[in-house]
């Protein structure tokens, strides 16, 4: 079976750095001030999630509601984005957990369009959220416009979105498994059942482990790589679980820490430069 050729973003050659929310342990999730940090901090890739609003624009928020970081209340989806914008996104982030350093500081719900334009030489990681199918339209249309093909990867845990992104996009843009596409992926893995696959998307974007069973092992790697998929995975927030994964040959991280994820990247690379120099005769 002639193997899918990875695309660009996947394409690196080493374990990429995703800023988890744009890096929220470290600044306020979902914001432009956690993007134009990540960015600073030298991570690879940005991941955020992708609502729509009342009005149909496209906003980087995860929950549901915005009761847990703003000072609103109530469903997303019933804003327009003129209300959103008025909601203070950093109301309720607290880097040591008594103060709130940066309410009343203006930082609001960011569109995706903004989000890009204010962290443009960065790949992106997306997820869709929700069930409404126009979000994978909305969001077709921000790529076309913005000719993001080559530096994004769509995700989605509801499978139809992600499947309706792809074939908006026709296999343009790398995507993620959705989560029914991941559960039987990894069924598979377990029982030795590659040569049987034909996955139509480009990573699986996984946790360690779920609902008390272990997810990311060799196993897993090996069949991933041997379909040419990479592995990425959430949400990795201490150094010594970081190098563990990098040491098992993962293809990226995701982290709510990016400074801390940053560090243990490079010094895993240096430590590979280390290996490679004393084996070299």
């Amino acid at each position: 079976m002639a193997m899918p050729i990875r695309k660009r973003f996947l394409s690196v050659g080493r374990p990429l750095a995703f800023a988890h929310r744009g890096g929220a342990a470290t600044w306020p999730e979902n914001t432009l001030v956690a993007f134009q940090g990540a960015v600073q901090a030298r991570c690879d890739a940005i991941e955020t999630d992708l609502r729509l609003t009342r009005d149909g624009a496209l906003v980087a928020f995860h929950d549901e509601r915005v009761d847990r970081t703003t000072d609103g209340h109530g469903l997303l989806a019933e804003f327009t984005l003129q209300e959103l914008q008025h909601l203070d996104a950093a109301h309720r982030f607290s880097p040591d957990g008594q103060s709130f350093p940066l309410r009343g500081q203006g930082i609001s719900i960011p569109t995706f369009d903004d989000a890009v334009g204010a962290a443009p030489d960065i790949y992106w990681n997306v997820e869709l959220k929700g069930r409404d199918p126009h979000i994978a339209d909305r969001l077709w249309r921000t790529v076309e416009r913005r000719k993001l093909h080559d530096c994004i990867v769509v995700a989605a845990h509801f499978d139809p979105l992600v499947q309706r992104f792809r074939r908006l996009s026709g296999g343009r843009v790398a995507t993620a498994a959705g989560y029914r596409e991941a559960t039987r992926f990894w069924v598979a893995s377990r029982l030795g059942l590659a040569s049987w696959l034909r996955p139509c998307f480009d990573a699986l974007q996984v946790p360690i482990r779920y609902r008390g069973l272990r997810v990311v092992d060799a196993r897993l790697l090996r069949m991933a790589h041997a379909l040419n998929l990479a592995v990425h995975v959430w949400t990795v927030n201490e150094t010594a679980e970081m190098e563990a994964l990098l040491q098992l040959g993962v293809d990226g991280l995701m982290s709510d820490h990016s400074v801390r994820l940053v560090a243990a990247m490079r010094a895993g690379e240096v430590s590979a430069e280390a290996a490679t120099f004393a084996a070299d005769p």
